[in-house]
């Protein structure tokens, strides 16, 4: 599983100098030199006796928080790029499911030493996820690890609206505590040359896919049933391989359970850069008024744009 802990497959030459920063949104441009910043004292020629190198930054982690296509996995990629040594990139979910596997002792030996722990879409689903995350952040910085991490929440905000306990409000400052926070604005560059709902499909252009290794052909109801069989942390496993998916009958989700394990979905798929071809409702159209009034709103509304994207005739552009 460690092995994996790679930035996914459209993000493996990310660098800081192919971002390009959207001069309407200075802050694009704010984000890359704090990246810069953060890892000056790793990038930067070794000081001499009359000449001082960078220092570490002043705190451990940095966080990058914004909207929706921004670039903001982009820039953790480059950021990854740039950290010396053994470092891992994984998504909150990917790491939460490595200490499910090791054991929280054994996630932390193998953790203990890398340079870098990117963590990419550090969204709250349970406040017992977050209190494990917020210990092994604590240890592993400790020992001299920096941590970078993106979401669409500023750490401070992680959880509001959800969860209330005191102790969980306590890890939330604690995680908090440990970043700079850098806000990225921005217009979703998935949105820009796309409009409207997700693509639908006519019935007959689902017939026609090859058949083929790379090509799956599903009902969707079969699709949401699937899902609840297998952890959301080995999704990677159920698309690894894949070009297109094919969905049937495509309507709206009965409730929030499989609405987030699609979501995990839908993330598992824009990563490996697959395409969609779908009948029935738009598919960016799955999740209910009253989910998107609720307190996992950003994710499907992240969920919903990355839909559009791999809906589109040539697939979810890279």
């Amino acid at each position: 599983m460690a092995a994996s802990l790679v930035p996914p497959r459209q993000f493996a030459h990310s660098g800081l100098d192919n971002y390009r920063p959207d001069p309407d949104y200075p802050s694009q441009q704010g984000a890359v030199d704090a990246v810069q910043a953060f890892t000056a004292d790793w990038t930067s020629p070794p000081g001499g006796f009359f000449r001082r190198g960078p220092k570490p930054p002043e705190r451990p982690g940095l966080y990058l928080d914004g909207g929706f296509g921004v670039g903001k996995t982009h820039l953790l990629a480059a950021l990854w790029r740039q950290a010396p040594g053994r470092k891992y990139f994984g998504t909150f979910i990917e790491y939460t499911a490595l200490v499910g596997a090791l054991g929280y002792a054994q996630a932390v030996r193998l953790l203990t030493g890398s340079s870098l722990l990117a963590i990419d879409e550090f969204e709250l689903d349970d406040p017992g996820d977050t209190m494990l995350m917020s210990r092994l952040l604590g240890e592993l910085v400790a020992t001299g690890t920096r941590i970078g991490a993106t979401s669409n929440t500023p750490p401070n905000a992680l959880g509001e609206g959800r969860f209330a306990s005191s102790d969980f409000l306590r890890e939330i400052q604690g995680l908090s505590d440990r970043f700079t926070t850098v806000r990225i604005e921005g217009l979703d560059y998935r949105r820009r040359a796309l409009e409207g709902n997700a693509r639908v499909a006519d019935p007959a252009e689902l017939r026609a896919l090859p058949r083929a290794a790379d090509v799956t052909v599903d009902d969707f109801d079969a699709l949401i049933e699937h899902l609840a069989t297998v952890h959301p942390a080995r999704y990677v496993g159920l698309v690894e391989g894949l070009g297109t998916v094919g969905i049937r009958d495509v309507h709206e989700l009965p409730g929030q359970t499989e609405a987030l394990r699609f979501v995990a979905f839908v993330d598992r798929l824009y990563d490996a850069q697959v395409r969609i071809v779908a009948t029935g409702l738009p598919l960016d159209r799955v999740f209910g008024a009253d989910m998107l009034a609720g307190g996992y709103r950003k994710k499907y509304l992240r969920a919903m744009s990355r839909l559009v994207a791999m809906t589109a005739p040539d697939g979810p552009a890279e």
